[in-house]
């Protein structure tokens, strides 16, 4: 899966046309691991992209950036901008329930 680094975003807008979902997360976080797989999972089943958002580097940018306080955390762009967000959670990182609001908030108006 593609992992984008602090070049991809300018201030808190991602860099890229279309609809991106961005998970940010670490290599080293045992949450994320478990999630990517169900993560990557999503590639195909909408009209949207997938990404990594890499912060295994903590000391990237993109922490303080993107105000990340817990990995995994989604992310959803459009044109850019965000516009949805769910952090993780400490001890439990996200769920079936955080990939279906992601769902609901992209479905086409």
């Amino acid at each position: 899966m593609e992992k984008l680094g602090p070049g991809e975003f300018e201030g808190k807008r991602l860099k890229r046309r279309g609809t991106w979902v961005v998970a940010f997360s670490a290599d080293w976080c045992p949450f994320c691991r478990s999630f990517l797989p169900e993560f990557e999972a999503l590639r195909g089943s909408g009209p949207f992209e997938i990404a990594v958002g890499d912060l295994t580097d903590e000391t990237s940018p993109l922490w303080d950036r993107f105000e990340v306080e817990v990995v995994p955390t989604l992310v959803a762009f459009r044109e850019g901008e965000a516009i949805f967000r769910r952090d993780g959670r400490l001890g439990r990182g996200l769920g079936p329930a955080d990939f279906e609001a992601l769902r609901t908030a992209l479905q086409p108006t």
